[in-house]
């Protein structure tokens, strides 16, 4: 038997990617800056989840000198079903990160910057060292810089996320992805109620940093569930939520069920605001990361006013 000339067309794709809506649009802006601020990842030789994850807003939030910096190379340990980073064994640890990282915030002239990582389950603490080595050096060098982080879990490291609350980032921020009974299929690697009691405990030890946590809507979640992981979140006392569109990356990835209209992100937003969140981000492009800098001044005013509420009751 001869062998098909183009077996790309015989073994088709088994989640097919679904065509995206009218409503789900990438804008473009100052194309000049953007390529600036890509000079100046690419100088540094730092890696952020804006490439690695092809977001869909990299082109707007670049434009506007925003990134997002994933620390601890390209590579993670774990395999999420939703996710487009790589999956393998990583490289060492570039002990240089920390300052080029602080480097690029001052270069770019951030105002707020977000550093998130892969998940290093071959590091005894998961990374959190690191993570505190990066928040502190960017601190040294950008006094008035505004900082957060989206961690992993630290699944099975302890106590270690308490090095990086050493470091007093402004904003915690994990993500909580899908709902539980997806966990299997989506984050095989993970535990949901893991990644709650991570929330819950940061907010008990460092009540003054804004928590925050992220959740994607598209891949068979029922509206039921989406409203309980909303209950959840709020009882581990969670000041931010993000809720955004999943975009299937690739046909090997999770297969996308449905998109949501910008009309069902609104109602959840007000749904979400109702149950006690400072501030709630959701949209189609709503990412963990996106508008995070105007997003932080929102929860400061809406902290305060919140403190002046109950100090005038």
């Amino acid at each position: 038997m001869t062998k098909p000339r183009h077996p790309e067309k015989v073994n088709k794709p088994i989640n097919p990617i679904k065509r995206k809506p009218t409503w789900i649009r990438s804008k473009i802006l100052d194309t000049q800056t953007f390529f600036k601020t890509k000079e100046i990842v690419n100088k540094n030789k730092l890696n952020t989840v804006c490439q690695e994850a092809n977001c869909p807003n990299i082109t707007e939030c670049w434009s506007k000198k925003h990134a997002t910096f994933m620390i601890m190379g390209d590579t993670c340990t774990r395999g999420c079903a939703f996710c487009n980073v790589k999956t393998g064994k990583p490289n060492k640890l570039d002990l240089l990160e920390p300052h080029k990282i602080s480097s690029a915030v001052k270069e770019l002239n951030l105002k707020h910057v977000v550093i998130t990582s892969v998940d290093r389950d071959d590091l005894n603490d998961g990374g959190a060292s690191h993570f505190k080595m990066v928040v502190m050096e960017i601190k040294k060098v950008n006094l008035n810089t505004t900082i957060e982080v989206l961690t992993p879990d630290f699944l099975k490291k302890g106590n270690s996320f308490k090095k990086v609350l050493e470091a007093e980032p402004d904003v915690f921020n994990h993500n909580i992805e899908t709902v539980p009974s997806l966990y299997l299929n989506v984050r095989p690697g993970s535990r949901y109620f893991a990644s709650i009691k991570l929330l819950e405990s940061v907010k008990s030890l460092k009540p003054n940093i804004f928590t925050k946590s992220g959740l994607m809507v598209g891949l068979g979640e029922k509206k039921n569930e989406i409203l309980q992981v909303m209950d959840d979140l709020r009882t581990a006392n969670v000041d931010f939520l993000t809720i955004g569109q999943y975009l299937q990356p690739s046909p090997k990835h999770y297969p996308l069920q449905r998109y949501y209209r910008p009309d069902e992100f609104k109602e959840l937003k007000n749904i979400a605001l109702s149950k006690g969140f400072l501030l709630v981000a959701s949209s189609p492009l709503t990412r963990s990361s996106y508008h995070a800098d105007e997003d932080f001044k929102k929860l400061k005013n809406k902290k305060d006013e919140q403190t002046i509420c109950q100090t005038l009751q």
